[in-house]
């Protein structure tokens, strides 16, 4: 046990990495679905907050350490969504040549990256227009304007989850134990 917070928040923030890095590959390389993402990173902040003290089996009497060991694994879970999110993103804007299906108009001509991503949302339904009223007109434009929107994202993955895992610790409190449990002796087992 450290000043600030439990072992087992440490033990839960290591899982909160694990689930990040397996939720981020499942959702945002495999199945591109973000707003599913943006659902399961404050699930998992719930989870974690719980599980940090659980592991730690933190006392009822206790809600700062208890607050304080779901705060600090929700964080390092929540900072690891956002940092894969921004990660996925960025290898995505970087190598974008272009492909579109032959249904959507078939392939862009523009040059890989940044470009590529600008066209295809200049080529979606209306995205011209929408573009126009925020006032993107060039690639420049585009560009602050995309991380802008991304980095609202990642910090959205952050507070959610940082919340979420601060309400599974206040839902911890009510079932956690009121007295240090006795270890059992291996030799009477």
């Amino acid at each position: 046990m450290s000043r600030y917070v439990d072992r087992g928040a440490n033990v839960a923030a290591v899982v909160g990495i694990g689930m990040a890095l397996t939720i981020a590959v499942s959702f945002l390389m495999v199945i591109p679905i973000d707003p599913a993402y943006l659902v399961l990173a404050p699930l998992s902040g719930l989870l974690i907050g719980w599980y940090g003290n659980q592991r730690a089996e933190q006392l009822r009497s206790r809600p700062g350490r208890v607050l304080a060991n779901a705060a600090w694994s929700g964080l390092i879970t929540g900072v690891t969504f956002a940092l894969l999110f921004l990660a996925v993103k960025l290898f995505f804007f970087s190598l974008d040549p272009g492909y579109r299906d032959e249904r959507s108009g078939g392939a862009l001509t523009c040059q890989a990256g940044p470009a590529c991503v600008y066209a295809r949302y200049q080529a979606a339904e209306g995205g011209a227009d929408a573009l126009t009223e925020e006032g993107i007109t060039d690639l420049a434009s585009f560009t602050d304007w995309y991380w802008t929107g991304q980095m609202g994202s990642a910090q959205l993955l952050i507070g959610s989850t940082l919340g979420a895992a601060l309400l599974g610790g206040l839902l911890y409190l009510p079932g956690a134990p009121r007295v240090v449990r006795k270890e059992s002796d291996p030799a009477t087992l």
